[in-house]
């Protein structure tokens, strides 16, 4: 008679992925792994995959516990199962969208993007890559015709020194949700003091914030556990620094559950 294989022990440490375009990321991730550790009670470790593509099969598979993912990796693992737990809140919005920079002095228009060029942080970042395809798809541009090269440079930052060095003409960073009452984009954030070189040729629909999601092996007394510490964040000093630098919010709340369906859309655009 078969015996079902027995239940895969809890690991000793906490394994927390966050993705690798977050600028600085190595360094943030010291003081997250510290917040981690302290809250829970137990040993955590922050770990950067190459990719969105390898945190999420990551987070899929067990090899991490939990994942801060962008919300087009959200979706798409929601939609197998997994759970999001909370989701950051910016300006007071728990919805962003992206803009569509080019250099300060680029003569680029809407009307002028044929045989342009442009470089992307990652094909899964919603504001590096999706959002910008959805926007040009509802404006007429098919990206694989009007662009004469499109590049994948791993992070918001390296895709604006692109543009800013005249490697490229054009790509994506992400920006303010209109209800935040400011048209600021978050070139100041991944690369200080460089907004000026940057021109916004477009702004794009918005899109449910980032999220933290976890592992379908993870225990539920240890998920709880994890929503209460993130939830918490905003109170303590060392948490609202970790807030600001890894995550780029001011507090997380509860994400309601399926609440990247409008993403599929996006999703969709981007094939």
């Amino acid at each position: 008679m078969p015996t079902s294989s027995p239940p895969r022990p809890a690991r000793a440490t906490l394994r927390f992925a966050v993705p690798p375009t977050l600028a600085n990321v190595q360094e943030r991730s010291a003081a997250l792994q510290k917040y981690l550790s302290e809250a829970l009670g137990k040993p955590a470790e922050v770990v950067v995959p190459a990719s969105y593509e390898t945190l999420a099969k990551d987070l899929l598979g067990g090899k991490v516990d939990a994942a801060w993912a962008p919300p087009f990796v959200c979706a798409r693992i929601e939609a197998m199962g997994v759970r999001v737990l909370v989701r950051g809140v910016r300006g007071g919005a728990s919805t962003y969208r992206a803009a569509l920079v080019c250099r300060a002095d680029s003569k680029l228009t809407h009307d002028t993007l044929q045989g342009a060029t442009a470089a992307w942080s990652d094909r899964d970042s919603v504001g590096g890559y999706l959002l910008p395809m959805a926007w040009l798809r509802e404006h007429g541009h098919d990206p694989a015709k009007v662009f004469l090269r499109q590049d994948f440079v791993g992070s918001y930052r390296a895709a604006l020194e692109q543009v800013a060095r005249g490697a490229v003409e054009l790509t994506s960073v992400f920006a303010a949700a209109r209800a935040a009452g400011a048209d600021s984009t978050g070139i100041d954030e991944v690369w200080p003091g460089q907004e000026k070189v940057f021109r916004v040729l477009a702004w794009t629909d918005e899109s449910p914030n980032d999220g933290v999601a976890v592992a379908m092996s993870m225990s539920g007394t240890l998920v709880t556990e994890l929503e209460q510490a993130l939830l918490a964040m905003k109170d303590s000093g060392p948490g609202a620094q970790v807030l600001k630098d890894m995550f780029h919010a001011e507090r997380f709340e509860p994400a309601p559950r399926m609440g990247y369906r409008a993403l599929y859309r996006v999703a969709l655009a981007s094939l």
